[in-house]
Formats: C-alpha cells, sequence, structure tokens
C-alpha cells in the first residue's frame, strides 16, 4: 500500500475519532443546560413548576434554547433529553429533537428554554416507538406555574404533556401544536458508544449513563422541605 494511501486512511480515521468526540462533548453540553435549565427554575418557588404535578410526571423532558431555525420557514428547532421515572429513580436519558413550523414564538424572542412533563404513558410510548405529533398524536398545554396545581383548567387537566417554556429568566407562552418530537438516534449513539433506541434507555434498567449524565440526573431529583426525589 503506498505510503500517500495508508495517510490519507490515517488522516480520515483521525478525523472521524475528532468528530465523534466533539458530538460526545456536544452531548455531554446538553445535559448540563439542561440541568442548569431545572436548577434556575426550580430555585424560585413561586415560578416553579408545581410539586404535585411534578411528582405526577411520568418523564421529563427539557430542551434548552429552543431557537428559530433558519432552514425550517417560519419554525423553531431544538435539541434536548427526556428521563423517565424507574423504581429506583430515572432512567438513563434519551436525547430527543423537536422541529416546529408555524407562525413563531408567541414572546417573539429568538430562543426558549422548553421543559415538558409526559403526564402519561401514552405520549412517552409514541415518543419512543419514533415520534410524537403534538397536537394530533398526543395533547399538549402550558402548564400552571407556582407552589400548587389547584387552578389548573379543563384543557391542562386533560394534556397529556404539559409544556413550560422560558426566556431570559420569565416564563412565555409557545404554541407547540403541530411541532413534532422525535428521538435523536445519532446522539444517542455517539454518547453511550453503540446503537441504542429511546426505548432501551427509557424501559431498560439496565443501561448505565456516563458520568457526564449524572448532573442532569440529580437535576431531576428536586426537593422540598421535608420532600425527595
Amino acid at each position: 500500500m503506498r505510503l500517500s494511501t495508508v495517510m490519507a486512511s490515517a488522516a480520515l480515521a483521525c478525523m472521524a475519532m475528532t468528530s465523534a468526540r466533539a458530538s460526545v462533548e456536544g452531548d455531554a453540553k446538553r445535559l448540563a443546560e439542561a440541568a442548569t435549565v431545572l436548577k434556575e427554575i426550580h430555585a424560585v418557588p413561586d415560578k416553579d413548576i408545581p410539586q404535585d404535578l411534578w411528582e405526577k410526571s411520568h418523564c421529563v423532558g427539557v430542551i434548552p434554547s429552543v431557537k428559530k431555525a433558519a432552514f425550517i420557514i417560519g419554525g423553531e428547532y431544538g435539541k434536548g433529553v427526556v428521563s423517565c421515572r424507574t423504581g429506583s429513580g430515572w432512567s438513563a436519558p434519551s436525547f430527543l429533537e423537536l422541529q416546529k413550523g408555524s407562525v413563531g414564538f408567541q414572546i417573539g424572542g429568538e430562543s426558549v428554554d422548553l421543559v415538558l412533563l409526559f403526564m402519561n404513558e401514552q405520549g412517552v410510548n409514541r415518543l419512543l416507538d419514533n415520534k410524537i405529533a403534538l397536537g394530533t398524536e398526543a395533547s399538549v398545554a402550558g402548564g400552571p406555574v407556582g407552589r400548587d396545581a389547584r387552578a389548573m383548567t379543563d384543557g391542562q387537566l386533560k394534556a397529556q404533556i404539559l409544556s413550560y417554556s422560558r426566556a431570559q429568566g420569565l416564563f412565555a407562552g409557545i404554541d407547540l401544536t403541530g411541532g413534532v418530537l422525535r428521538a435523536d438516534a445519532d446522539a444517542n449513539r455517539e454518547f453511550y458508544g453503540r446503537a441504542v433506541n429511546a426505548r432501551e434507555l427509557i424501559k431498560d434498567s439496565k443501561v448505565k449513563p456516563p458520568a457526564s449524565a449524572e448532573t442532569f440526573l440529580n437535576a431531576l431529583k428536586r426537593t422540598m422541605p421535608g420532600r425527595s426525589q
């Protein structure tokens, strides 16, 4: 084999390793940003997600910095993570993507942090199978903010997914109807070092997440006086 061919192969292998390492680092950063979102929201009880709703949720998804995407006309795009409750805590996180073509954010901002509470198994299972169309395959409504959820509207009570969107530290509305949530298979493969689907991560307690996921998983174990998760 010619030296030039060997060198070219080595260079390609090096580029592939560098690219994979950068992807894993980007995924770890996504987890850290998701953890920060949860910590900041929980730090202000009067503006927090009600604890009783948090405890009733089956899964929690966090998509930091959902942005208006130039390549999706009039739409938004974001990447985040989701984890579900297990008998001993929270599952290994699965990466996910949000795509939505719409008239834009109600608040008119360039980006928001988004938290999704999956209130039943139906919405979760659709996401784990492939993707979920918000508003058609799963009902979604903006969740109430504050110390409790006793003032919930009928639409919020019936919603399969409750959404919380925040811009510059303040909660603000974002219409997710027409959006699509899907598992990010590439990110899962890169982060866990093998082909692993969302269902395996969420439902199989044998999957051990890397140490870089610990900050996010700890943020899900939010506590209140006399209570812990």
